[in-house]
């Protein structure tokens, strides 16, 4: 299977950096993707294209946004963000992890999920 040639792109500009990564990151319906964080230095972002950053700030989960939740057993509903607890919860795997409390907008009804089992939806 041959790589995306954007993907290919901008991992061969970040060659040499320092990197993380995480091989079996599952983002939606069963499809499963690696996850690889590179972290960027202000010489990285042009100073004249303001919009990168605005869509990065876009891409930050706070409170208000609107995501998806991927994952069992409210998988595809769409939800408001109403609270970021700071601290880790356990969850049913024994796994400690972030959460974030959403009001689901179909029903109203608040559910607590992992930060890591949402999609923010642009």
């Amino acid at each position: 299977m041959a790589m995306a040639k954007r993907t290919f792109e901008l991992l061969k500009w970040l060659s040499g950096r320092e990197a993380s990564i995480n091989g079996a990151t599952q983002i939606r319906a069963g499809a499963v993707r690696p996850e690889v964080i590179v972290p960027l230095t202000e010489k990285d972002v042009p100073r004249d294209e303001r919009t990168q950053r605005d869509e990065l700030q876009e891409q930050q989960l706070e409170v208000g946004k609107i995501v998806r939740i991927i994952r069992v057993p409210y998988f595809g509903r769409l939800a408001e963000v109403v609270v970021l607890p700071p601290e880790l919860r356990e969850i049913e795997t024994g796994s400690k992890v972030r959460m974030l409390e959403a009001r689901i907008l179909d029903t109203g009804e608040v559910v607590s999920v992992p930060r890591a089992n949402v999609e923010i939806i642009s």
